[in-house]
């Protein structure tokens, strides 16, 4: 049916749908769509950060508070509904049940009262606020947990503060015809419930609450318990930043004693929506078994091939960087190498020249005395769940300096020591395991497709991360189909594989088990599809 209608009825029935949708805007939560201002935004490489790039993120940010949010939130907004024994102290809960009644509450408060740009301005005081403490988390993590070194810890809060992406990742498709418009937008699940690893504690903590409230939710932790503490300052720390931005309390919550059973009350609880693992198989597999939307980042064994076309001056550096970064503690680091027999002598020439220790076979039977551990109730461990495993790597010397390795044997300790490096077959155990020490293993392979087997079988199906280093393309091609990792790194670092000296965002929760990959503020969105039907005139004139 056609409709004759004047110019000024036009303007009349846009004014009136124009005033629809600001009502609507106002009286739904907002929508996790990038606005016309929110354009991607290409973070700099930051492997040690100048005081240039922290410019980014302006001293002045976290105490700005906008005359619109002030008037969204009242002072007694935040903790409307909780009593005063469920306010916790900035975060931190003496039970897990208070964590996520205060985190569901925070989320709900979230998204009624906060758009877009207010999440970039609690964001920006995050990152900030992190920036300004970033020696100081490093040394209590470092104090707290005996693993890996401070620089390289503080390299890593810095890296995880500038280049974890914000709302920026998050788009909004939109579909329009003859029968009107659809949008497609990225909304949130709610309240994450997110375990943490003992290894990356509070960069983990940093880079997923970046990325969950970028998206819209709120996030309650159940950390390892190894690192209670340090996660503590770390969510104490969010929050601070959250509330003087003008956001809710409790945004970020956590249990302040996590065991087994808190981790058991997150997971069951109603009012979480989403699970988030960071950390061995078992618990990926503990995650899954709930029936709710599970992101699951597991172990990883990755390894390292070296062809015949390599630079190998420049691999050597880049395997050392990798391999020693905070004492081969990542799970993305180089844990094996397969050289070809053509190449092996100037890799390890070269490895030697950047810090590496070569150990001979006595040497290399000391340290499997003491770093390994013999698995003799065959029980799965660590970051494996094959119980017919020979050795299991010894917890003591996980994430242990070069040097402490040096000094158990014998040897004086050189602090220009930053790697073990040991001659082996590929059944050994230290090519096997996901030993997390500063000791890489080198297997001499006789052709290429000898060295994609053998590394594809180490790997052991993790999918995880696999490097390699070859001017040959067709080379580099054959062993990233066939090895399958989420992160494949040519002729660099394995530490380029999440922004460190590469291109692209940084993550520390890597979902390869469950399939989502170099997880960002967009795994933690839901598609929410609005559709305005039959919403034109059609005019004659």
């Amino acid at each position: 049916m056609s409709t004759q209608i004047s110019e000024q009825d036009i303007q009349k029935i846009v004014q009136s749908v124009l005033r629809n949708v600001e009502a609507a805007i106002k009286d739904q939560p907002s929508s996790s769509a990038s606005s016309p201002g929110n354009t991607p935004v290409r973070l700099k490489q930051a492997v040690h950060p100048s005081q240039e790039a922290r410019s980014h993120v302006s001293a002045g940010t976290a105490g700005r508070v906008s005359a619109g949010t002030a008037s969204h939130v009242s002072a007694g907004t935040t903790g409307q509904g909780l009593d005063s024994s469920q306010q916790g102290d900035q975060g931190v809960f003496s039970r897990m049940e208070e964590a996520v009644e205060a985190g569901h509450h925070a989320q709900l408060v979230y998204m009624r009262n906060f758009q877009l740009k207010d999440r970039e301005r609690i964001l920006s005081a995050i990152r900030q606020a992190v920036l300004d403490e970033k020696e100081q988390l490093a040394k209590m993590v470092h104090e707290e947990t005996k693993l890996g070194n401070v620089a390289d810890k503080i390299a890593k809060h810095e890296l995880t503060a500038l280049h974890t992406p914000g709302t920026e990742i998050l788009k909004t498709e939109a579909f329009s015809g003859d029968d009107g418009l659809t949008i497609v937008e990225e909304a949130p699940f709610g309240l994450i419930g997110a375990v943490t690893p003992v290894t990356n504690p509070t960069e983990t903590i940093l880079n997923n609450s970046i990325g969950m409230l970028a998206a819209g939710n709120a996030v309650v932790f159940n950390v390892h318990p190894s690192s209670k503490k340090s996660s503590a300052y770390m969510v104490r720390l969010l929050n601070k930043a959250i509330t003087s931005a003008g956001g809710p309390e409790n945004l970020v919550t956590m249990v302040g004693n996590p065991t087994l059973e808190t981790m058991q009350v997150l997971i069951d609880s109603p009012k979480v929506r989403m699970l988030v693992g960071t950390g061995g198989p078992g618990l990926v597999k503990t995650l899954l078994k709930s029936g709710k939307k599970a992101i699951g980042a597991g172990a990883g064994n990755p390894p390292v091939i070296v062809d015949d076309t390599a630079d190998i001056e420049k691999a050597a550096k880049a395997i050392i960087d990798g391999a020693s970064f905070d004492n081969n503690l990542l799970c993305i680091a180089e844990k094996e190498v397969f050289v070809l027999e053509s190449a092996a002598d100037d890799l390890i020439f070269h490895m030697l020249d950047n810090g590496a220790y070569m150990l001979d076979r006595h040497q290399l039977q000391q340290v499997m005395g003491f770093a390994l551990e013999e698995n003799e109730k065959q029980e799965a461990r660590g970051c494996s769940l094959d119980n017919r495993r020979e050795y299991h790597v010894a917890k003591k010397w996980v994430g242990q300096p070069a040097g402490a390795f040096l000094k158990e044997i014998g040897i004086p300790a050189n602090e220009e020591i930053r790697l073990l490096i040991c001659e082996v077959d590929f059944d050994h155990p230290f090519v096997q395991l996901e030993q997390m020490m500063p000791v890489l293993p080198i297997v001499r392979v006789k052709t290429l497709d000898e060295a994609i087997d053998l590394a594809v079988k180490a790997e052991h199906g993790n999918r995880h991360t696999a490097v390699m280093h070859s001017r040959n393309v067709d080379h580099l091609t054959r062993f990233a189909k066939a090895v399958e990792t989420t992160i494949f790194v040519k002729n660099a670092s394995s530490l380029a594989g999440v922004g460190f000296g590469g291109e692209g965002f940084t993550t520390m929760t890597i979902a390869g088990p469950t399939g989502e990959g170099i997880t960002s503020a967009k795994t933690f969105t839901r598609q929410r599809r609005c559709v305005l039907a039959e919403g034109g005139f059609r005019i004659i004139g």
